[in-house]
């Protein structure tokens, strides 16, 4: 029997996925949450074997919730159930330690075979999103540039596109306003940009915001 925990904010979200398990006679549900904080709190107590986390939980970022609960409990899969766009977001949570990532438009059948398939220790990421990986068209060349990008600078992006400074920046990913600093710099030189208007533009390319 597979043991899931479903973490994210939405109480439909978690309401409709809890309905959506309850067909499949190999998985079982061993609860939900809505922050972080209630995450970690209830891994002290006992590990699912696949945990389904929306990007986006609320309290700490979502990627740095992952590093710190692969960190913590390695043993633990992460799938990775999100609305963000995949062909951004798949690459950086699958670097920081998540076994699949599936999008919200996925169909609940869809979503018990991706549950089935990281619980066994594989790796799940949908048939469109691997083509989007492996071929760069004349229509994706904002991609290429992301696939530049490592997952911090794809955080740091994230952030100064949705309209934070760089000292809330700092503050959201633990760092110092001078790395920060240091950080945007290198993203407009790997987005071959001059200005925050230009980078903001190549984020809203890459779907960011």
């Amino acid at each position: 029997m597979i043991q899931v925990l479903i973490a994210d904010n939405h109480p439909v979200v978690r309401l409709g996925v809890r309905n959506a398990l309850q067909s499949a006679e190999d998985i079982r549900l061993m609860g939900d949450v809505g922050t972080t904080s209630e995450l970690f709190n209830v891994l002290q107590d006992k590990q699912p074997d696949v945990l389904l986390m929306e990007l986006d939980i609320p309290e700490i970022n979502g990627i740095a919730a992952l590093r710190k609960l692969k960190q913590e409990y390695p043993d633990v899969q992460v799938l990775i159930y999100s609305g963000q766009s995949e062909d951004v977001y798949a690459l950086s949570t699958i670097r920081s330690g998540a076994s699949g990532y599936l999008s919200k438009t996925a169909t609940m059948d869809y979503l018990q075979d991706a549950i089935r398939k990281v619980a066994q220790g594989g790796m799940f990421i949908t048939n469109e999103l691997a083509q989007r990986l492996a071929f760069d068209e004349g229509t994706q060349k904002p991609r290429r540039f992301f696939r530049k990008l490592s997952t911090r600078e794809v955080e740091v992006l994230k952030m100064l596109a949705s309209g934070k400074r760089n000292k809330e920046v700092a503050q959201g990913l633990n760092l110092n306003e001078k790395t920060v600093s240091t950080y945007k710099a290198r993203l407009m030189k790997k987005l071959n940009v001059d200005n925050m208007v230009d980078l903001l533009q190549q984020a809203k390319a890459l779907e960011l915001y």
